[in-house]
């Protein structure tokens, strides 16, 4: 099974770049973030055409997660991250396939930093860790996928000393990563390739891209029951350089199921 993760930056001003590489890559099971969409306006049809049923959670604008798979209809287990009713925030959604629970985040960037946008971040992570450590007892193949715009260490992005005092990189935030990983999660990209730099998102100012000036970002967690599955991971790297594409590029796994 080939499970990917991808933040568009937009669903339908980037529709054609997402079949496109809906086309090219054939992945199974597809985590997709920042939808910046109403529900009413997710490309349902279009995506169908393509061959893929979907269940999503989205918002006028801003944020909306997703989750695609091919040739079936996912099973919808939870819309939005328990922990706060008061929370409007599209960032979760979750749906079973073939057995494996997925679990789509988009965490919050938290900047400035600090200040009420980073506090909101640590609350999220917070009732992100929670609920994780929930989906742990209960010894099921769980994937939680998604832009977590965490960077986990210094080999996680370009020039780490600029980064020190973003939400991305303050040690509040690795520190949390590291303490939700601690729990049993593997991080897959990671496990895979301890030493090499990867990197999945560029940004579109002082020609990031062509500077190979990134970020890892966008990350697979996956429980003990998945943990031994795991053969592949890598980075489409390429997209990120077609035209209009997100700043992010799409990431996969292949899971031996």
């Amino acid at each position: 099974m080939k499970v990917a993760t991808y933040n568009v930056n937009g669903i339908n001003g980037r529709l054609s770049v997402l079949l496109q590489w809906l086309k090219e890559a054939e992945p199974d099971v597809v985590c997709l973030q920042e939808l910046k969409a109403p529900d009413d306006r997710f490309p349902r049809s279009r995506l169908e055409k393509a061959g893929y049923g979907a269940v999503w959670h989205g918002q006028k604008s801003w944020n909306g997660v997703a989750i695609l798979a091919r040739g079936q209809q996912p099973l919808e287990t939870r819309k939005g991250l328990p922990g706060d009713p008061d929370d409007t925030h599209s960032r979760y959604v979750e749906a079973a396939v073939d057995g494996i629970l997925f679990g789509c985040l988009y965490l919050p960037n938290g900047n400035p930093a600090p200040g009420p946008k980073f506090d909101y971040k640590r609350r999220w992570f917070a009732r992100l860790s929670s609920y994780a450590a929930e989906l742990i007892e209960l010894d099921i193949p769980v994937v939680l996928a998604g832009d977590y715009n965490v960077i986990p260490t210094d080999l996680d992005v370009y020039r780490p000393e600029r980064w020190r005092d973003d939400a991305l990189f303050r040690p509040e935030i690795r520190a949390a990563f590291r303490k939700l990983a601690a729990q049993g999660w593997t991080d897959a990209i990671r496990h895979l390739h301890p030493d090499e730099v990867i990197y999945t998102f560029w940004d579109y100012f002082r020609n990031a891209w062509g500077r190979n000036a990134g970020l890892r970002l966008d990350h697979f967690l996956l429980s003990p029951a998945l943990a031994g599955q795991l053969q592949t991971a890598a980075v489409d790297s390429h997209v990120r350089g077609w035209e209009h594409a997100s700043d992010h590029a799409p990431a996969w796994i292949e899971l031996d199921t």
